[in-house]
Order: structure tokens, then sequence, then C-alpha cells
């Protein structure tokens, strides 16, 4: 009888997927040091400024914003595993020249921005096109499993990343960390290259062009994928700022220094890391309301750690935060890539990611101002408010479509009723 914890890790029997974990783990971890470095940097070179804070993370992410939707497409076109490569190798000479910049003394704001800008183009390249890989390298019966592995790793790096960030940043300055940031990106490129072509799971109908507005089309005529879209819209601009709003309330609200500013991001990712273990065990495509659900509870958790009266409640608080927004990315990111027409699947997935994160821009902006006027936990009460009443009105949309129909059912619900497996 095969154990629990050996279905909890059943997409690890592909070889492909176990270099690519690996790689992907030294290389997260990177980029999460990383993350925690450029915004330390950024609040000791402009006073703590939120407003600063959220113009860097704002140029970082809206490549996403202009880019994604094109990228989507030539993940779908070009062959994934040399695009990736590329797009890391760009990466980790973006996060050298940076490095070198700070260690010599003459970084200022503008060319933190200007790198802010430059790896979100990469990002933007890179992102759907690592997603919609992930099938390739497992197939379709171990997708949710690996997805869900995938956050694991994700999310164990972003542990240990922030954590170690933390205390680099105090023996030997953000561009230390910066410049391991770099060397880490070549554990994905060798992990890449390792990999047997012949062993993934390619599909045959790879177009020779692959239009935006097909993507677009197939997105709009399935509401089963359109409602899970626009919630995902509203929480990724409004209620995922925590690159913004975790220094602030550190640093503006608890006082503190660069290592309890790491604990504080370190206990949203193991909440993150807990939920991804819990969805390693999701079999099929989750339902319309757990998707729904999982945001409801993602809101109130993060409004209650805006509320956080201590240090110590904060961590706790955000903790279970950490656990109800990758909980409720991992139900929305399934049942949208479950749902989605494999020929699709990098349009589809770009389309996911310039909802998710490519509302970031406007979002930080937003945050930033409201934390420049109303203090540091505002950003985390405005995100947990918005979270909240997003997920009300696509409930009431859900219901109100479900009955609206012949039977009492939408035509969508009807059509992929057959698809949908009970979840436990």
């Amino acid at each position: 009888m095969r154990s629990p914890l050996a279905g909890t890790f059943r997409s690890l029997t592909m070889r492909n997927f176990r270099l690519f974990a690996a790689g992907q783990l030294v290389s997260v971890a990177g980029t999460w040091m990383m993350v925690v470095a450029q915004d330390w940097l950024v609040l000791s070179l402009t006073g703590d400024s939120g407003t600063a804070l959220g113009l860097v993370t704002a140029l970082q992410f809206t490549p996403l914003l202009l880019l994604t939707l094109y990228a989507g497409g030539l993940a779908d076109r070009l062959d994934k595993r040399r695009l990736l490569m590329a797009a890391n190798l760009a990466s980790g000479v973006l996060a050298l020249l940076l490095g070198v910049l700070v260690l010599s003394g003459r970084a200022g704001l503008w060319h933190v921005c200007l790198f802010a800008l430059g790896l979100g183009i990469v990002n933007a390249v890179e992102v759907p096109a690592r997603m919609s890989f992930v099938s390739e390298l497992v197939g379709a019966d171990l997708l949710p499993n690996a997805s869900a592995l995938s956050a694991a790793y994700f999310n164990t790096a972003r542990v240990a990343g922030p954590a170690v960030a933390g205390l680099m940043i105090g023996w030997f300055g953000t561009a230390a960390v910066m410049l391991l940031n770099a060397v880490s990106y070549l554990a994905t490129v060798l992990a890449l290259w390792a990999m047997r072509p012949a062993e993934l799971h390619r599909d045959a109908r790879r177009p020779s062009r692959a239009p935006v507005m097909d993507g677009i089309r197939h997105l709009a005529g399935r509401r089963d994928l359109l409602l899970p879209m626009v919630l995902v819209a509203v929480v990724g601009m409004l209620g995922l700022n925590f690159q913004l709003t975790l220094p602030l309330l550190a640093k503006t609200v608890f006082h503190a220094d660069a290592s309890a500013f790491g604990l504080l991001t370190t206990a949203f990712a193991a909440g993150s890391l807990l939920a991804a273990f819990v969805t390693t065990g999701r079999r099929g495509r989750p339902s319309a309301g757990l998707v729904i659900g999982s945001a409801l509870g993602f809101g109130v958790l993060e409004f209650a750690a805006g509320l956080a009266p201590t240090y110590p409640a904060a961590v706790v608080l955000l903790l279970g935060t950490g656990f109800g927004s990758l909980y409720f990315a991992q139900a929305a990111n399934h049942r949208i890539q479950l749902g989605s027409d494999p020929a699709y699947r990098g349009r589809i997935l770009a389309l996911y990611t310039l909802t998710l994160q490519g509302t970031t821009p406007l979002g930080a902006l937003l945050t930033g101002a409201l934390s420049e006027r109303f203090g540091g936990r505002a950003g985390l009460l405005a995100g947990g408010t918005a979270t909240f009443l997003a997920a009300v009105a696509v409930l009431l949309v859900q219901v109100r479509g479900r009955y609206a129909g012949a039977g009492g059912e939408g035509y969508e619900e009807r059509r992929t009723r057959a698809v949908e497996k009970p979840l436990r």
C-alpha cells in the first residue's frame, strides 16, 4: 500500500522534474534574498519612503503588464526549455551588474529603478514559459501535484532566502546578497541543460503562430475561467503587495532591524509552504466554491494581520496570511490551468500572470500612497478588505449564474461537470 508521503512527492519520480525542482530551489532562494536586499537598499537610500518603494515595485512589475501576453505566445510557439535558459542567464547578468554597482558605493535610487525594470522585462518572458513548462515535465495526470510541489519549493526558498538575507545584510551588506543571487541563476540553467528533451511531454500541435487574441477569445468564451480570473485580478492588484507592505510594517510600525524584517517575511513564506504541501493531495480541478471560499478566508487573515498589536502577533498572523494567499493562488491556478485547452495554455497562463502580477504596478503605487498617508498598516488593511469584497461579489455572480440557466445550472457548469473530479 502506497504511503501518503509517496503520493505527495509522486511528481519527483520524473527525472526532468527532479532536476527542474532542484535548480529552482537554489535560484528562487537567491531571488528572495535579492527581494529583501533590494527593499532594504531602497529604504536606506530614501529615508524609509513608502512611495519610493512603491515606485521600484511598480517598475519591476510594469513589464508584466505590457509584455506578458506576447510572452505567452512565445511560450506556445518556441522551445520552452531554451527560452527559460536564456531568461535565467539574462537575470543573472542583471543581478551581477547591480551587485557590482552597489559594492562600488555608487548606486542611487535611479540605478535600482533601472535594474528593477530590466529584471521585470526578463520576468515577463520567463513566468508564462516556466508555468506552462511544468506540464511538459510531468504530463497532464501529474500536473496538479507538480504545480503544488513547485509552490512548495518556491516557498521553501521563500522561507530560507529572506532569513539568510537578513543575516547577510547585517554582516556583509546588500551587495553581497545581490552577487550571491547572480550566481544562483546558474543552478536553473544547468538543470535545464541536463534534462532529456525526449522525455518531455510536448504537444504535437505547437502552432507556428500564436495570436494573443485567440487566447483572449478562448478565455472570454469560458465563464468558468473568466470568473476566477477576475477575482485573481482584484486580489493581485490590492491583496498581494507583500513586497511593499511587509518591509513597511517591519520598519515603520515595529521599528525592526533587517533580521526581524527577515523573520516576518519568513513567517509569511512558512504559511505559504504549508499551504503548498496541503495542495499536493489535489487530484482534480478545484470547484468554483473552493476558489471563492479561499479568497474570503485570505481577505480576513490579511485584514487581521494589518491590525496586529505586537510584533509576535504579526508573526503568527502573517503565518496564516501566507497560508491563505498561497492556497487561494493554487486553487485559482489549478481551476484555470486544468480547464484550458493545452493549445492555448501558454497564452492562458500569460493572462493569469498578467492578472495576478501585472496589476501590481498600479496596486503598488496605490498601496505606497496609502501607507505614506495613513501609516504602515494601511496596505494590509486595504488589501484584506478589497479581497473579501471581491470574493463576495464573485460569489454573488456565481450563484446568480448557476440558477439563471435551465435546471438551476449555468452552461459552463453543465459542460465541465464531467471533467471535474471531487477534491479532498
